[in-house]
C-alpha cells in the first residue's frame, strides 16, 4: 500500500484538500494518504521547509511526499518530482525543494502541464498523482519526466556566525506559541566550545541554560531547550512565549524598512563568554 504524506497552504475551509486527495485515490486506489498540514503560512517558505523536512524524514523510504505550497508563485509550466534518499517529494517549482533537502536533489525532473488545461490547484494534482502512479509501477523518473531541468534554487536561511555569538531567526511557532529558531543543536555547540551563554531575545530577555524537559523550570517561566529535530525552542512553561514576548516568524517577504523594525521580534541571539 503507498505511503502519500499531503502538506499544503491550502487551509481546512473548502473543498480543495478532499478534492486533491480525490485525484490520488482516482490514481492510486490503494494508497494510504496521511494528511500532514494544509495551514502552512501563504508564502513563508523557511516555516513551510521546516515542517516538510521534519515529515519526510520519519518516513519510510519510498514514500511519496505532496507539497503543495506557494503553488502558483509563477505560472506553473512545468512542476516537479524529485527522488531523493529513497523518498518521492512533487511540489511546484519554486526553489521550496532545495530549502527542504538543504542541498541539491539527487534525481529531479519536470512533469509537463497540459497547455490545453486550466493550470489550476486540481490540474496540477492530477499531475502529481499520475507521476505517483507511475513510479509506484515502477517507471523510471526519466521516462516519466524531463530529466534535463534547471531547477529554481532558493538558499536555506542560516544563522548568523561569529566567534563569540550566534543569531538565529524564528522559524515556526507551533500550536501553544512555542518558539522555533533555525538554531541545530550541532551548531550551537560547535559554536560553544564548552564556553558559557547567554539567550537574548525581545531586546531584554534572557536565558543562560538549555532545559531538557519544561519541568526544569517553574510553572510561567521561561527557557530553552532544543525539540525532537534538534532545534532551539524558546518556551513558557504552561504559557505561550510567541504571544507573552511578542515573538514573530521569521518573514522574507516584508519591506527593507519595515524588517528592520521587527528584527528583534524576529530574532534570537547566543552570546558566549570566555570562562
Amino acid at each position: 500500500m503507498p505511503i502519500i504524506t499531503f502538506t499544503s497552504d491550502i487551509g481546512n475551509q473548502d473543498f480543495m484538500p478532499g478534492a486533491v486527495k480525490g485525484q490520488l485515490l482516482t490514481a492510486m486506489p490503494d494508497a494510504n494518504i496521511i494528511d500532514i498540514t494544509h495551514l502552512l503560512s501563504p508564502f513563508n517558505y523557511p516555516q513551510a521547509a521546516y515542517v516538510c523536512r521534519n515529515v519526510i524524514r520519519n518516513f519510510p523510504k519510498g514514500s511519496f511526499h505532496l507539497i503543495m505550497v506557494n503553488l502558483f508563485d509563477e505560472k506553473p509550466e512545468h512542476l516537479l518530482l524529485v527522488q531523493h534518499n529513497g523518498q518521492y517529494i512533487a511540489c511546484a517549482d519554486n526553489g521550496l525543494i532545495t530549502l527542504i533537502l538543504e542541498e541539491v536533489p539527487q534525481k529531479v525532473i519536470a512533469l509537463a502541464t497540459h497547455p490545453s488545461e486550466q493550470k489550476n490547484t486540481l490540474h496540477c494534482a492530477s499531475v502529481f498523482a499520475a507521476a505517483f502512479r507511475d513510479v509506484a509501477a515502477g517507471k523510471k523518473l526519466e521516462d516519466i519526466g524531463d530529466p534535463e531541468i534547471s531547477i529554481k534554487v532558493k538558499n536555506p536561511l542560516r544563522p548568523m556566525l561569529s566567534n563569540d555569538w550566534i543569531e538565529g531567526q524564528i522559524i515556526f511557532i507551533d500550536n501553544f506559541e512555542n518558539v522555533v529558531v533555525n538554531i541545530h543543536r550541532d551548531d550551537f555547540e560547535k559554536q560553544r566550545k564548552g564556553r558559557s551563554f547567554s539567550i537574548v531575545f525581545k531586546r531584554d530577555e534572557t536565558i543562560d541554560k538549555i532545559s531538557e524537559t519544561y519541568a526544569d523550570v517553574a510553572e510561567g517561566e521561561k527557557l530553552a531547550h532544543f525539540n525532537s529535530s534538534g532545534y532551539l525552542e524558546i518556551s513558557i512553561n504552561k504559557g505561550n512565549a510567541a504571544g507573552l514576548f511578542g515573538l514573530q516568524g521569521f518573514s522574507e517577504t516584508l519591506q527593507v524598512s519595515t524588517q528592520q523594525n521587527r528584527l528583534f521580534y524576529q530574532t534570537v541571539k547566543i552570546f558566549f563568554e570566555n570562562n
